[in-house]
Order: C-alpha cells, then sequence, then structure tokens
C-alpha cells in the first residue's frame, strides 16, 4: 500500500495548465484548452466498501475551456497495487448524476455494491520511474475507435496525452502532452 499511498498523494489536489498556456503563447502555440483537474479521494463517500479492502477511489474532475465554453468531464477511477505497478480501473459515472452534478462538492453517499466498472476502458497500469510515474492504456471503445492514454506525473506536474481514432485517423488529441501545474491540495 505504501506505492499506492504516495502514487495517489501525487496525483490528488489541484491542477491547471495556465503555466503551459504561458509558454505557448510566447512560442506562437495555439489551439489547446484551458484546462482543470480537481481530483479528490472518495473512499470516505462510499458505503459498504469491503472490510479489507485495499484500492483508493478518486473523482477526477476535468474541465477544458475552449472559444469561452467550457466542458465538464468528471471520471471514477479505482486505483490498486498490482505487484510493483498502479492499477487505474475506470468506473462508470454512479446513477443519479450527470457530467455537471458529478463533483467533489456535490457528492453524496454512494453504494460500493452499485458501483461499475466501465466496459470498454482498459485499465492503466503505471510503474515508478525516479522521482515520476508514468503508464497508460489503449481502449476499443467500438471496433473502429481507439482511445489511447499515456500520463507521467511528478508531486508537481501532471502530464497527460489522450487521443481518440476512428478508423486510424486522430479525431482527437493534441500534439504535445496538456501539462498541469497543481495549484492547491
Amino acid at each position: 500500500m505504501k506505492l499506492l499511498g504516495e502514487f495517489t498523494a501525487m496525483l490528488c489536489g489541484s491542477f491547471d495548465n495556465s503555466v503551459q498556456l504561458e509558454r505557448f503563447a510566447a512560442q506562437g502555440i495555439t489551439g489547446y484548452p484551458e484546462a482543470r483537474h480537481v481530483n479528490t479521494r472518495i473512499n470516505d463517500h462510499i458505503d459498504h466498501l469491503p472490510e479489507d479492502f485495499a484500492g483508493e477511489f478518486v473523482l477526477e474532475e476535468s474541465y477544458y475551456t475552449v472559444g469561452g465554453r467550457t466542458n465538464a468531464m468528471p471520471h471514477l477511477f479505482l486505483f490498486t497495487e498490482e505487484g510493483d505497478c498502479v492499477k487505474l480501473t475506470s468506473y462508470e459515472m454512479p446513477e443519479g448524476y450527470t457530467k455537471d452534478t458529478f463533483t467533489a462538492s456535490g457528492l453524496g453517499r454512494l453504494d460500493y455494491r452499485t458501483l461499475r466498472p466501465s466496459a470498454t476502458f482498459t485499465p492503466a497500469l503505471y510503474r515508478k520511474n525516479g522521482e515520476w510515474f508514468e503508464g497508460g492504456s489503449e481502449s476499443m471503445f467500438t471496433p473502429v475507435l481507439k482511445f489511447s492514454l499515456y500520463e507521467r506525473f511528478s508531486n508537481e506536474v501532471l502530464e497527460v496525452s489522450e487521443s481518440m481514432e476512428k478508423d486510424g485517423r486522430r479525431t482527437f488529441g493534441y500534439d504535445l502532452p496538456l501539462e498541469y501545474r497543481r495549484t492547491g491540495c
């Protein structure tokens, strides 16, 4: 559990990519969103966890602003230790919530028995490499729709590369990873 504790301590908190956007502006790079992540441990909001439960549920609130419009994208993740790795399993949004209401501040009680792993997301594995954790996964959401995730993070920064490909052509994603810097606990 020491590895999992170190991992979630790095991952949880508030982050944004404002430093990256300032650097990009000076370099003439455009087209990247203003992005924010708020990652919160939520085991204390979940009823009926097994007594010997060794995982950590995290609610990731992601907010992307493009052209003055902000889109909320919350995700529920379970992190567990798997040998020398940390495994991320994505869960479906709990019943009764929407992308706009599934937030740490609006979170009520959840029932572990009703939480469901995502049927389409391939769990991601992360390994420690010096001061960094890094890893990811590729998921086939449909026979022609592939989602790729690669992340690398330390105590101060999360680097996130996500892309979606349909029939081998990228339909979403950026050439450079989004770089989130810690803004709070």
